[in-house]
């Protein structure tokens, strides 16, 4: 169910990082085997800063219903992050957070 948000500078390419991060979801072990259930898109930024210097930069956010534990969210976190640097990316900001969705006030369809 996860929803992976994949922010990002516009000089990296959006579809190996989508590709990265749902490697990672699904590497968890935390949804489904075949990964039918994990959604992943790209938002490339072309105006930010990162400090003093412009520097690429990618963070996602992984939205998931609310009930795991600090351990699970933790081995999300960190099994994405693993495959974001895969390859490497010299002077690229990494970060991966997990985030809950209230379950009360969720809502789906699909059709």
């Amino acid at each position: 169910m996860p929803h992976c948000i994949i922010e990002h500078s516009t000089s990296l390419d959006g579809e190996p990082l989508v590709a990265s991060v749902f490697a990672g979801a699904l590497q968890s072990g935390l949804f489904e085997a075949d990964g039918r259930d994990i959604k992943a898109r790209s938002i490339a930024y072309q105006h930010y800063l990162t400090g003093p210097e412009k520097a690429d930069f990618v963070h996602v956010t992984v939205k998931i219903l609310s009930g795991r534990t600090p351990e699970q969210k933790q081995v999300l976190s960190q099994s994405v992050l693993a495959h974001l640097q895969k390859p490497e990316r010299p002077g690229c900001s990494l970060t991966v957070e997990v985030v809950d969705i209230d379950r009360a006030s969720y809502a789906k369809v699909t059709g």
